[in-house]
């Protein structure tokens, strides 16, 4: 049976206190409007309807590719926002229409599938997902009969006491029989104190008209986080991220303090990384088997081969290769690439630069847009100075060379294969191979007489 999804994303969340609409704000390197497009997506196996409302051009352009739309003008209640979903659901021939908001974001697919089946199962006109719990968070309260059977949804503000203590609680999550939804909607009235439609008043429609409605309930608080308010992200987060680690450790990953390791999903770990406190591991950053990484290590969009060592450092959108270290406090950005072996010390920063197999770099060394060869030394206090005021102009440093403490490379310039320069030099023109140059500026040193003792 097709069923489609319609995604509830047309508010503004003024909880959230911020100028953002409530479903863009992220979540572990995705938008909450992305993780329920997702969700709703491997569901149904089909991309969803998203209903949208204000800063639709930025929710539309979150939700990706093969998404449908429907907008919602004005906020008039959650049956209204499905309304207004109908002609878009009714072009795409569901059998089955189910609907979810698009602030609950560990809503886990397998859930939503499962209210599909057993809606279809059943025949029931509308089958829901209920948590059961002790903190009602607000939620509505399951109104059952004496036989079990559900017979109304009441809001939390509008509940007796008696029904405050009931610990069945209503998650906003349905799938209804389109064929009786679409007419359905027109019988709901407006509520008395808002003039606002609740989807929530279909289920005593659906009693009324002799319909079943299927409760499926659920203990997994998690799984219904519904963000309100940043304090809710926050909670998601924590949640998210318990999963997301407990996942890894579980394919072989080890963490010496899961709750101070925060890993995005797009990330990929393979077994035996070891992944130390306080450490990021964002985007879609890649660590090859028996890595170490950490502690206080941030990584955006980076590849980490294997048996890498990563101190106390910041790599983003750039790559070691297997052997190769960094840190502590180094920082490799805007396409470093490192070769295998190499060694990158403490404050050293790296930009737009490639390393070859060996490489020496210890500390305090800046390269940007410079080719180094392999087995190169790059001492203490090197800057490639590399921008001229206009342009960024590049450096090439050849296999073996030797640059020395507190070299100043005045870009564009070329240093030889095993060539060498002396502590303090600013080398402003090419040093040809087996050259050695010092001073300032850089001047090929002269040959030194026998016996003369060496102190370049």
């Amino acid at each position: 049976m097709t069923t489609i999804a319609i995604i509830l994303a047309a508010g503004k969340g003024t909880r959230m206190v911020s100028d953002l609409p409530k479903v863009l704000f992220p979540l572990r390197g995705k938008t909450l409007i992305a993780r329920a497009v997702s969700a709703a997506t491997q569901a149904f196996g089909q991309p969803p309807i998203v209903v949208v409302g204000l800063m639709s051009d930025d929710v539309r352009a979150a939700c990706g590719t093969g998404v449908h739309f429907a907008t919602q003008v004005q906020q008039l209640g959650t049956g209204h926002a499905v309304k207004v979903a109908a002609e878009s659901a009714k072009a795409l021939s569901a059998e089955a229409v189910a609907v979810m908001y698009g602030d609950m974001p560990l809503l886990p697919s397998e859930m939503m599938t499962a209210l599909a089946v057993e809606r279809a199962r059943s025949g029931a006109a509308i089958a829901m997902l209920t948590l059961v719990a002790d903190n009602p968070r607000g939620f509505g309260r399951v109104v059952r009969n004496d036989a079990g059977a559900v017979e109304a949804i009441v809001e939390e503000v509008a509940a007796t006491a008696e029904q405050l203590r009931i610990r069945e609680l209503n998650v906003g999550v349905y799938c209804f029989d389109a064929a009786w939804l679409w007419p359905a909607l027109e019988r709901i009235q407006p509520n008395p104190r808002k003039g606002e439609y609740f989807l929530t008043d279909l289920v005593a429609i659906a009693v009324a008209d002799g319909r079943q409605v299927v409760a499926i309930p659920s203990n997994d608080a998690e799984a219904f986080i519904g963000i309100n308010t940043r304090a809710d992200l926050a909670d998601a987060d924590a949640a998210l991220r318990r999963r997301i680690n407990r996942g890894w450790m579980l394919k072989g990953v080890s963490m010496v303090d899961p709750g101070s390791v925060y890993i995005d999903d797009d990330a990929d770990l393979a077994p035996d990384v070891t992944v130390l406190p306080n450490t990021h591991v964002l985007g879609a950053t890649r660590i090859g088997t028996g890595s170490v990484i950490g502690p206080n290590c941030v990584l955006r969009n980076a590849r980490i081969g294997r048996g890498c060592v990563v101190q106390q450092s910041s790599i983003e959108d750039s790559s070691l290769d297997d052997g190769a270290d960094a840190g502590p406090f180094a920082r490799l950005r805007g396409g470093a690439r490192i070769g295998p072996g190499s060694h990158i010390g403490n404050f050293a920063e790296i930009k737009n630069s490639t390393l070859g197999p060996g490489v020496k770099m210890g500390h305090f060394s800046y390269l940007g847009d410079a080719t180094v060869g392999a087995e190169a030394n790059i001492s203490a206090g090197v800057v490639t100075c590399n921008f001229d005021g206009q342009q960024k102009q590049p450096t090439t440093i050849g296999d073996g060379a030797f640059v020395g403490c507190d070299t100043m490379l005045v870009a564009p310039v070329t240093i030889g294969a095993h060539a060498l320069t002396g502590a303090g030099a600013v080398v402003t023109h090419d040093v040809a191979p087996g050259e050695r140059v010092v001073g300032v500026p850089a001047r090929p040193l002269a040959p030194k007489s026998p016996g003369t003792p060496n102190k370049e």
